[in-house]
């Protein structure tokens, strides 16, 4: 079954890799954003009779009812994505991550699919063995991850919603962030050939970009026994601590070095291990390793080397 789809922030970081994918799949897509990196990341999906675009705010009701009228799905991309950014600037945090996103559910008929990425975050440092499943308690402390929590509970009393609980995500996208964790690293493998680190045995789990883009067609596909639940996305065999994951990146730039201070806290003090039993027991595998990733990051940024392609 093809759909017509809306997805807001659709030119950005996760959404430049899943627009073109969803056309690949035979849904007609309309992408909101505002455009606010100046970015041109759809412009290779621009000839696709399926494809539009319209430059506008999610915060506006005169241009999210319209657009929401239109549609079978929605995918609500559009945020301002981590703690960083959301400290540098919380009143827009709010607005769009928050407000936005009650605003979209009060337009939304109950028949209307959606298709929330939210955070696993919030988990914070897990069980007394950093152990985390869907049930596992949540503990927010940065303004994103709260606020992304309450978003979660909003929607799923919708009563055709999918929350996917996405791990710390990395690989190239045309609408790249040098900012994320593995991104961050490899990057300065790269240019800087150290990093310092701080909370070095913190673990937390990763997801490649487009195997975000395989859960989202996986939740499309499978919707109707999937609808009404939470679920993590990750990579299973990849729940690694900074200092593993320097190791992993070592092996692609080998004079990168990595030594330890204490310098800094994760805002959110992310050291957990996250099952992602529950999605893969729908039949979800993920395509694409943590070395396959890192491999691609080493090769991509032969191609970039200045400070545009992150949030903050």
């Amino acid at each position: 079954m093809t759909y017509n789809i809306l997805v807001t922030g659709g030119a950005g970081y996760l959404g430049s890799t899943m627009v073109p994918a969803l056309l690949e799949a035979g849904h007609k897509v309309t992408v909101l954003d505002n455009l606010m990196y100046g970015q041109t990341s759809l412009s290779h999906v621009c000839y696709h009779d399926n494809f539009t675009v319209v430059r506008g705010d999610i915060r506006l009701e005169k241009t999210m009812v319209p657009l929401l009228q239109k549609a079978d799905v929605v995918i609500p991309l559009a945020a301002y994505v981590g703690a960083p950014l959301c400290n540098k600037d919380p009143v827009g945090a709010s607005s769009v991550n928050h407000d936005a996103v009650i605003m979209m559910l009060k337009h939304l008929s109950k028949e209307q699919l959606v298709l929330m990425p939210t955070t696993n975050s919030a988990y914070g440092t897990g069980d007394e063995n950093n152990f985390c499943t869907e049930e596992s308690p949540l503990r927010p402390i940065s303004q994103y991850a709260i606020e992304k929590l309450e978003i979660e509970n909003a929607i799923m009393e919708h009563p055709n919603a999918i929350s996917f609980r996405l791990a710390t995500v990395f690989g190239m996208s045309p609408r790249m962030r040098i900012d994320l964790l593995v991104n961050d690293f490899t990057y300065r493998a790269v240019y800087d050939r150290f990093v310092v680190l701080f909370e070095p045995h913190f673990k937390r789990n990763y997801v490649h970009v487009r195997d975000v883009t395989r859960a989202f067609l996986h939740g499309i596909n499978n919707f109707d026994r999937m609808k009404g639940e939470i679920y993590n996305v990750g990579l299973s065999d990849a729940n690694v601590s900074k200092m593993e994951l320097c190791q992993a990146i070592a092996r692609h730039v080998p004079d990168f070095i990595f030594p330890e201070a204490e310098i800094g806290k994760d805002p959110d003090q992310r050291n957990y291990i996250v099952s992602n039993a529950k999605i893969e027991a729908t039949g979800f595998r993920t395509a694409h390793s943590l070395d396959m990733g890192i491999a691609d990051l080493v090769k991509g940024y032969t191609m970039m080397k200045n400070t545009k392609y992150g949030n903050v």
